[in-house]
């Protein structure tokens, strides 16, 4: 058995052996919710007066400096002109989140508002996150944007990877186990459920830079558990997956894709027939 009677010197030989130009995962969760507390400021009863919304951009900004200051030497633009950048296009994610926001309010019978949907849905949350996450990854910023959305998957059960292409009005219903691989396009108005994975066929690093996972156009609806996989995949605009469906070979449009299997309702009250259970 390895002794450790000097592990703080262990420890300190192994860290430096670790980058440490890498910011802090702590301040880029911290910094996550910071800036979808600014969007947002009504999740923390946060007064909306003019001063106070200059005040917490202000530190947000600076916020977004210290946090990528670790990687100032790697970067192709200084920080001050990423942070310019970054926060000139919020005001369009903004837009876009509300949009999402308010597909959710047409699209869903249980949600009785906006601000129920920006409060407290997880498939929500989850695209603010991405939308926010998503323009970081285009600016090629290394780390902060997989640090985002993973805290987001945490927090939700819902991966999407920064490097997706999503389009408007995308609707994430319960949304726990969802998957959505680096080099997914997804389309407008597009619907998904629970369970479902938009992934590659295979694995292998050689595969970095391909385009590994489906394409899924305009319209589409995609029911709980349903894994649609490969970079070839296309899934044709207004079609409906439905449930448990396993996919890897393209779908013509305005298609209906179900997988039918066979359910069995009889009267628990007969004895007369035994009932196998296979766990």
């Amino acid at each position: 058995m390895d002794n450790f009677d000097n592990f703080p010197d262990f420890l300190l030989d192994k860290y430096n052996n670790f980058r440490k130009d890498v910011p802090s995962m702590i301040k880029a969760h911290d910094f996550t919710e910071n800036l979808i507390n600014f969007l947002f400021p009504f999740k923390v009863d946060r007064k909306c007066t003019l001063p106070q919304i200059e005040l917490n951009l202000a530190q947000l900004q600076l916020d977004f400096r210290n946090l990528l200051s670790p990687l100032e030497k790697t970067l192709d633009r200084s920080l001050s002109d990423i942070s310019i950048d970054f926060f000139t296009k919020v005001p369009h994610i903004y837009k876009n989140l509300m949009d999402d926001a308010k597909h959710f309010l047409d699209f869903d019978p249980a949600a009785r508002s906006m601000e129920s949907v920006i409060l407290y849905y997880p498939g929500f949350y989850a695209i603010t996150v991405y939308r926010l996450a998503h323009v970081l990854y285009k600016s090629k910023i290394p780390f902060l944007p997989r640090m985002m959305s993973e805290y987001a998957h945490s927090k939700t059960g819902i991966e999407i990877h920064p490097g997706a292409e999503i389009g408007k009005n995308l609707f994430i219903d319960h949304g726990t186990g969802i998957v959505i691989g680096e080099t997914a396009i997804i389309g407008n108005n597009v619907k998904i459920y629970q369970g479902v994975t938009l992934g590659a066929i295979m694995v292998e690093k050689s595969m970095r830079g391909t385009k590994r996972h489906p394409t899924i156009e305009d319209n589409v609806i995609i029911y709980s558990g349903s894994s649609i996989l490969g970079g070839d995949t296309i899934i044709g605009h207004d079609t409906v997956i439905g449930g448990n469906v396993w996919l890897t070979k393209s779908v013509a449009p305005y298609s209906v894709v179900y997988h039918e299997s066979k359910t069995i309702i009889r009267d628990s009250t007969i004895k007369d027939e035994p009932i196998n259970f296979i766990i």
